[in-house]
């Protein structure tokens, strides 16, 4: 029972961080008269972008030694 309440305790510290912060904002979007109320939650965007780079990547070369024997 502690670590249930130590873990909600945790979650509300996170959410109040962020909000404090400004990466999640949360509006009551219908006032709670009959209906269940309704929020509309605004999270931060985050963009993904790609770019064309040129790598120089080393090159292996195996050189197979020329029938030779094993050793005896």
């Amino acid at each position: 029972m502690r670590a249930l309440l130590v873990l909600v305790a945790l979650v509300a510290l996170i959410v109040a961080a962020l909000m404090y912060f400004g990466i999640i904002s949360i509006d009551q979007t219908r006032p709670a008269v009959v209906q269940a109320p309704a929020f509309q939650a605004d999270v931060a965007k985050v963009t993904v972008g790609t770019e064309n780079k040129t790598v120089a990547v080393p090159t292996i070369n195996v050189e197979k030694p020329a029938n030779s024997q094993a050793p005896n």
